[in-house]
């Protein structure tokens, strides 16, 4: 089958994949692959998780979409599920990760208009990714992102990463501040995890402040980081959190979630999504939390991670190309001294679906379902491809 139709924004890897099951994939030609991605940090349970498919199979039999000019049952029970499970009050269901970030954003604007700020600003970071709308790109800071898009939305005042003297600067020079929106641990930029206390002080800084401190859990949620939230590693309680990738495990749907005076900021009317929290996406996110909670997988991620860094580091203490191995649960980042996006082709050969950020940090997600034979394959291919990049290297 020819691509010849399709628009040309996606550099995309010359296989066509036909199939999951677990933590593979099989292309058309009939060849397997590990996705130590899961399709990027979607595929929580792995692909054609039984219990999911179940779940839309039924649904789909009973009621697939629903206007929300009126009540959704499962919409209600998801939503009071995701509020219980982060300490939030209310939610906004829609599509994608980018737009449970644009919901955030206006949430924020709304906010501030409502504090008489009559041009307020979202203080954002270098580095980040927030998302492809012209809104979300402009929170971006990643100027590849942005480049033929201009005029950028404005509205948005960038820090660097990781650095709390930065928005202590803010606080004293910008009165038209209203927000902060972080990612907690940098998943586009490289995996980049901030110190310890980096959320905990940024909270405080927005309780002086009366910033809304709005965290992009896109795709550290549900999960990933071994707490249901990535922030839950840290002693804090955010006013705004966006999610979407893993919730869904393939469907799409994205939410905006907030609680106490930014839960109140939205109306009837101030926004809205056609599709956003359908019975069938939220029978499928419902069926995702439960597996969760029954397969005991926030923990599974947790120690598997910890395993595959651990292993890696003992590995690879003595190679010469690694500067770091980082991350929280299955979210890893295993950076080089030099570019490595020849990686990305060589590991496909061989069977592994990676990713390569930033030009030289490789990229894990692997599925939180990962079993032990299946981290050891992980781990054993990078190996062979990071010493064979090494030994290259220094020819």
């Amino acid at each position: 089958m020819s691509s010849q139709h399709l628009m040309a924004n996606y550099a995309r890897l010359p296989i066509t994949i036909s199939r999951g099951e677990g933590s593979w994939l099989w292309d058309s030609q009939g060849k397997q692959y590990l996705d130590a991605l899961s399709g990027i940090g979607v595929c929580g349970l792995g692909h054609a998780h039984p219990a999911v498919a179940a779940a839309i199979a039924d649904q789909a039999k009973t009621l697939i979409h629903c206007s929300n000019l009126y009540g959704i049952e499962l919409q209600q029970q998801l939503a009071q599920r995701l509020c219980q499970l982060s300490g939030m009050d209310k939610a906004f269901f829609a599509n994608s990760g980018a737009e449970s970030i644009e919901a955030a954003i206006k949430l924020a604007r709304m906010y501030g208009h409502q504090q008489g700020i009559k041009q307020p600003s979202i203080i954002v970071s270098d580095n980040s990714f927030h998302g492809r709308t012209l809104a979300t790109l402009s929170a971006t800071g990643n100027r590849k992102v942005q480049a033929g898009f201009e005029p950028l939305v404005q509205g948005f005042i960038r820090v660097p990463f990781n650095d709390v003297e930065a928005l202590r600067a803010v606080a004293a020079n910008s009165p038209e501040a209203v927000a902060v929106l972080i990612e907690p641990i940098q998943g586009e930029g490289g995996i980049n995890v901030p110190d310890d206390d980096y959320l905990s002080v940024m909270r405080e800084i927005c309780d002086e402040q009366n910033w809304l401190m709005i965290l992009d859990e896109v795709q550290t949620g549900v999960g990933r980081t071994g707490q249901w939230f990535a922030f839950q590693h840290s002693n804090v309680q955010p006013d705004v959190i966006s999610l979407a990738k893993g919730l869904g495990n393939g469907l799409p749907i994205g939410s905006c979630l907030a609680r106490g005076k930014a839960a109140e900021v939205l109306q009837a009317g101030s926004h809205g999504s056609t599709f956003g929290g359908n019975p069938l996406v939220c029978r499928a996110a419902l069926t995702v939390l439960d597996t969760i909670e029954q397969e005991q997988l926030l923990a599974r991620s947790s120690s598997v991670g910890e395993w595959i860094r651990s292993t890696l580091r003992e590995k690879l203490n003595d190679s010469p190309v690694i500067v770091s191995i980082r991350g929280k649960g299955l979210m890893i980042g295993i950076e080089l001294n030099q570019d490595c996006s020849e990686l990305l082709t060589q590991a496909l050969d061989n069977g592994l679906l990676i990713s390569v950020q930033a030009g030289r940090v490789i990229r894990l997600l692997p599925p939180l379902t990962i079993s032990d034979a299946e981290a050891q394959q992980i781990v054993d291919r990078l190996l062979a491809l990071i010493n064979d990049f090494a030994a290259h290297q220094a020819a």
